[in-house]
């Protein structure tokens, strides 16, 4: 029975590990079409933020810009990844997308292709971070939710889409993951 036990944790650990190390590996686009994945920010701290232009809680770019002011000098990062999913709250182009951050928000996190976060479609991204093997599964609600993951490419925090980037629990969870 305990070698049952410890083959299970082992089995369990080492899928705990392979997810990470997939997380940061899954392919998605930037903005201009070339391709990215998360690797790009390994050994930093970084925010994964499912955004669209005409959402009621679209007035959260300001808010996101000041935190990743703040904290990008420490080694924090936020990526935007606009989706259409909610009420069809993004149904720009990039490019379209691209100017209204920055003309009305001056956003210069940055912003990644469309894609979609549930559904028959869903992102490998969002199924990694939502599906029944992740940390804080279940189905994206709404537009500006927030995954937090750690130096290590772990997913230590989730937030729903209401919570502002000021917000005290996410700004200590930000302040925990930068140690």
């Amino acid at each position: 029975m305990k070698k049952i036990l410890m083959l299970s944790l082992l089995i369990c650990a080492s899928a705990s590990s392979l997810l990470a190390g997939s997380l940061t590996e899954i392919p998605f686009k930037t903005m201009d079409g070339k391709d990215a994945t998360l690797n790009a920010y390994n050994g930093k701290v970084f925010m994964v933020i499912n955004v669209a232009s005409l959402c009621e809680h679209t007035e959260q770019y300001g808010g996101l810009e000041k935190l990743y002011k703040q904290y990008s000098p420490k080694g924090f990062v936020i990526l935007g990844f606009p989706c259409n999913d909610f009420g069809h709250q993004e149904p720009g182009t990039n490019a379209e997308i691209k100017q209204f951050c920055r003309s009305k928000y001056n956003v210069t996190f940055p912003i990644f292709d469309k894609i979609h976060v549930k559904g028959p479609e869903q992102h490998p991204l969002y199924t990694a971070l939502t599906g029944p093997g992740a940390k804080f599964p279940g189905d994206m609600q709404w537009n500006f939710g927030k995954f937090l993951i750690n130096k290590n490419g772990e997913v230590v925090a989730r937030f729903i889409p209401a919570t502002q980037p000021d917000d005290a629990a996410l700004v200590a969870a930000i302040d925990e993951a930068m140690k």
